[in-house]
């Protein structure tokens, strides 16, 4: 049962985030704002999420896991009931941020339940079992979307959480043990500071994409700069930081945050912007949107078996190299993609797109954890999870801001311009990923291949 509550939970997650991007544009139209607005719902939620992350651990050896995962499986049911709710966009952004304060805590909770539950043999089996769910999501969450969004209202994309959230519950009561131990102090003044720094950057982007108000945005920007500065001062001298500092002495510790980071910006843009490309320059349905993202969650998926092999044979350096340059040239094509473009050219595009960000993160997941030591894995794992939230906030972010900006070059009065906007983001985002690649060429060859011999074993 309880590995059963760790792939529910992760289900929900997954459905929540992915369902989320085919509705945008009916969700603006009904709350009556600009469809490049909507931007805010995604990043208001992986915002809370990364911020919410490196408090998990501490709140769960404090009041124990049971308290704390019905805790945040409420909250993330009560989020979802308010946005279903939600009749002007602020109220749902409010609503999301209740909704996020409970998904950050839901899978780290469940996983350390697990891990505290079952011996070292049996756990890589159970936690295999427990994120099969996961790669279901992407696949399931556009066409759940697309169809609810068509057939019903986009309030059903919320309100599908709560039957999961009342059986989550109710099992959890029932079935989930309260683990507690004695937790160690909170650094409160490095959480401060971290959450003071992934704030002000991602509001300092959201703004820029206003034209009213670059001058703000570019002060909230290099205030996030300064308190992350601050931080990393705090880190290495503070003896229980949040966020050791030693962290960052490990060379592919470093290396794979970054790149990751940098490179995840380019393909965390694309969920959002796809699906307002399709639905409001090409006039496609929501169903017909969906079903046009649908080979790169398949792909995605059906790339993982190739992994490994790939890495044995060619090493971290070579595929993390060229695998970058490929999904930066293939981000930047998508501008020459318009409403004439066969739908069958644009699906095996994205197929092809899919199976490399696939092979992308999972590659650069692995590199980085590759030089721990053992007593460095568990906050080096919890900075790499906020890590990938950032990103996915700071690409939606900076996809929107870029658009806002290619249609107040190009305009927006007809199709022809609104898609040259797009055609201009796409552009843009695809030199960020493409920038990256330079990010890996400081791997060195070897780089890596302690997790190559243990996975060809």
């Amino acid at each position: 049962m309880l590995p059963a509550l760790l792939a529910l939970a992760i289900f929900m997650q997954m459905l929540d985030v992915t369902v989320l991007n085919t509705a945008l544009p009916s969700m603006a139209r009904d709350l009556n704002t600009s469809a490049l607005h909507m931007q805010s719902v995604i990043v208001s939620y992986v915002l809370t999420v990364a911020v919410c992350i490196p408090i998990s651990a501490h709140l769960s050896d404090r009041f124990g896991t049971r308290r704390i995962f019905m805790a945040a499986m409420f909250l993330f049911g009560l989020g979802s009931l308010l946005c279903a709710l939600s009749s002007q966009l602020s109220m749902l952004l409010v609503s999301r941020v209740i909704q996020g304060m409970g998904g950050a805590l839901l899978t780290p909770v469940a996983r350390l339940v697990l891990m505290k539950s079952f011996r070292n043999a049996e756990l890589l089996r159970v936690l295999n079992y427990a994120v099969m769910p996961a790669l279901l999501g992407p696949i399931l969450g556009p066409l759940v979307g697309g169809y609810l969004v068509q057939y019903a209202s986009w309030h059903w994309i919320f309100l599908i959480n709560l039957p999961f959230a009342l059986l989550s519950l109710y099992f959890a009561g029932k079935w989930m043990p309260n683990y507690t131990e004695k937790p160690g102090k909170l650094d409160l003044h490095g959480l401060l500071l971290f959450i003071g720094s992934a704030c002000l950057l991602t509001l300092g982007f959201e703004l820029a994409g206003h034209i009213a108000s670059p001058a703000l945005s570019g002060m909230l920007i290099l205030a996030g700069f300064f308190l992350l500065l601050g931080y990393k001062r705090h880190s290495t001298h503070k003896q229980n930081a949040l966020y050791p500092g030693h962290l960052l002495s490990v060379r592919t510790y470093r290396i794979g945050l970054s790149s990751n980071l940098l490179s995840r910006i380019g393909m965390a843009a694309l969920p959002f912007l796809l699906p307002m490309l399709f639905q409001i320059s090409f006039a496609y349905s929501p169903v017909q949107s969906a079903f046009l993202l649908l080979p790169m969650a398949i792909s995605a998926m059906a790339a993982k078996p190739f992994l490994h092999p790939l890495l044995n044979r060619f090493g971290y350096r070579s595929i993390l190299l060229s695998n970058t340059i490929l999904i930066g040239l293939l981000i930047t094509a998508l501008a020459f993609i318009d409403a004439q473009t066969s739908t069958v050219w644009i699906s095996l595009h994205l197929l092809l797109l899919g199976a490399a960000n696939s092979i992308q993160f999972s590659a650069v997941n692995t590199l980085t954890m590759a030089r721990l030591r053992p007593y460095q894995k568990s906050s080096g794992n919890s900075l790499m999870a906020v890590n990938q939230q950032l990103a996915m906030g700071l690409g939606t972010a900076i996809g929107a801001m870029l658009l806002r900006y290619g249609q107040a070059l190009f305009g927006a009065s007809s199709v022809q311009t609104a898609t040259t906007a797009f055609q201009f983001t796409f552009v843009i985002v695809g030199l960020i990923t493409l920038s990256s690649a330079f990010i890996f060429r400081r791997l060195h060859a070897m780089d890596g291949h302690n997790m190559t011999q243990k996975q060809g074993a």
